[in-house]
C-alpha cells in the first residue's frame, strides 16, 4: 500500500502553510523561507519494509526513516524534536508528531494522481499538492 506513495514528487501549491507554521510554533524569519520552499518530496521502500521519506529543497533538506506503526525520534526542519508514528490509516500515510505535550499530524494520501499532504495543528490545516516529476 504505501508503494502508491514512492516516487519523486514535485510541490505545486501550498494553501494556508503560513497558518499552520504558527499554529505548531514556527518563528518568523523561519516561516518566511519556509513559505517561500517548494520542496520535492522522495519517497522509497526497501526490501525490509523501511520507508524513506526525504523533504529536498535550495534551502534544507530532511530525511526520516521508519517502518509503520513504530514510533521513532525525528528532528523537523524547523528543529523540532518530536516523538513521531507514522501510519497507513483508509489509504492514507499518517504522520504523527508528539513532542512539548502538543501534537500534529500530516497526512498523504494520492488523489487523481496527486499527492495530496494535509498539516494539522488543531483547527488549522494547510493543504500541500505535489504532482509526480516524470
Amino acid at each position: 500500500m504505501v508503494e502508491r506513495f514512492v516516487g519523486t514528487w514535485k510541490m505545486v501549491s501550498s494553501e494556508n502553510f503560513d497558518e499552520y507554521m504558527k499554529a505548531i510554533g514556527v518563528g518568523f524569519a523561519t516561516r518566511q523561507v519556509g513559505n517561500r520552499t517548494k520542496p520535492s518530496l522522495i519517497v522509497t521502500v526497501d526490501d525490509q519494509g523501511t520507508v524513506c521519506m526525504k523533504s529536498q529543497s535550495t534551502f534544507k533538506t530532511t530525511e526520516i526513516k521508519f517502518k509503520l506503526n513504530e514510533p521513532f525520534d525525528e528532528t523537523t526542519a524547523d528543529d523540532r524534536k518530536t516523538r513521531t508514528v507514522v501510519t497507513l490509516e483508509n489509504g492514507k500515510l499518517v504522520q504523527k508528531q508528539s513532542w512539548d505535550g502538543k501534537e500534529t499530524n500530516i497526512e498523504r494520501e494520492i488523489t487523481d494522481g496527486k499527492l495530496i499532504a494535509k498539516c494539522i495543528m488543531g483547527d488549522v490545516v494547510a493543504v500541500r499538492t505535489y504532482v509526480k516529476d516524470a
